[in-house]
């Protein structure tokens, strides 16, 4: 019993160390004149992005399972933000042998190509908007309204693998809310995807 006690406060620890940079909902947007390069090979800024009803930034890459997973939902949130005038923008922060692991530039191009993105794809160099923000997985979301206040962050839905099993979805909710001016009703989800490959210091 005591072991088990033991074990349970390490991990409630970690789990609680693991999420306690994370960015808070009501924070601004951090590091918002930050440029970035997109696959386009122009320089964007969150500021840039950021419509009159906010700003949606997906912490995202090109070889996570989950993300590939999510790929064919892509698309149709980048639609629903800009219906609901909410600028849309994928970041990739994986920074750790970056053009080895196939997140490079060149490698963000066809992958972009090769599902038909119609959005902005960038590289955070030095993953320091990932820092900024506290982003830990890919894909993992933010939300801003049109003061720029986080008012979501977390998953895109309830099921990755299956879209047709899809119960509950999260951020599709949390656009047509915002785009209404309405208040979300589950406004932080747990983030799942794969660990950001941050470079070593």
């Amino acid at each position: 019993m005591i072991k088990y006690l033991k074990q349970t406060i390490i991990l409630t620890f970690i789990l609680s160390f693991s999420f306690a940079g994370e960015l808070e909902l009501g924070a601004s947007i951090p590091l918002g004149d930050i440029k970035m390069t997109d696959i386009s090979g122009k320089t964007v800024t969150l500021n840039d992005v950021k419509m009159e009803n906010g700003l949606l930034v997906n912490f995202s890459c090109n070889k996570c399972p989950w993300v590939i997973a999510w790929q064919d939902r892509y698309n149709s949130l980048s639609e629903a933000s800009n219906k609901n005038k909410i600028g849309f923008i994928t970041i990739n922060p994986n920074t750790k042998n970056r053009a080895k692991i196939g997140e490079g530039l060149d490698d963000m191009r066809e992958f972009s190509k090769k599902y038909g993105h119609d959005f902005l794809y960038t590289v955070d160099k030095g993953a320091k908007l990932a820092t900024a923000f506290g982003a830990t997985k890919t894909p993992h979301i933010y939300l801003f309204d049109g003061k720029g206040k986080l008012v979501y962050r977390g998953a895109i839905d309830d099921n990755a693998r299956k879209p047709k099993k899809v119960k509950k979805t999260y951020l599709m909710d949390a656009i047509q809310a915002v785009g209404n001016g309405q208040t979300i009703t589950v406004a932080e989800t747990r983030a799942l995807g794969c660990g950001i490959k941050f470079a070593e210091k």
